[in-house]
């Protein structure tokens, strides 16, 4: 199977303890055949969406949904994910990593493909978080 996934990423091009939707870029990766390849590497247009009413604004989730949608995007990677997870989740697989460099995750995620293309193949309303570290840890998103 083959799919898109986006990493949020520093500036440094590390992943850090940000929520998805306040990363300094986006890195977008094709696997195919094992292979990382990535396509894109964009700023995150919507880091600094007005939030001041209220942290995790469906106004800044619609916008980075729409983007990622724009690039057949099927899973988000990120070391922290805020309260827009319930509605990343409608659209994504959302993937928690502790490690912070971008090679280790793709090593990681290569060893626990089967379980993110069985959650893709449910095609659900709701997609579970899938926590990864040493091992992988699969959570319904409340």
């Amino acid at each position: 199977m083959e799919i898109n996934i986006a990493f949020a990423l520093s500036q440094s091009g590390t992943f850090e303890k940000k929520h998805f939707g306040d990363a300094d870029k986006y890195q977008i990766y094709h696997l195919s055949n094992e292979t990382f390849k990535m396509l894109y590497e964009e700023e995150n247009p919507f880091k600094l969406v007005d939030e001041s009413s209220a942290h995790g604004t469906e106004k800044k989730a619609g916008s980075i949904i729409d983007f990622l949608h724009q690039k057949n995007v099927s899973v988000v990677v990120s070391r922290k994910f805020g309260p827009n997870i319930k509605h990343i989740a409608r659209h994504f697989i959302p993937v928690e990593v502790s490690e912070e460099t971008p090679i280790n995750v793709q090593t990681i995620l290569l060893k626990h493909m089967r379980w993110l293309h069985e959650e893709l193949d449910k095609q659900a309303d709701l997609y579970n978080k899938f926590v990864i570290n040493k091992g992988i840890l699969k959570l319904a998103v409340q």
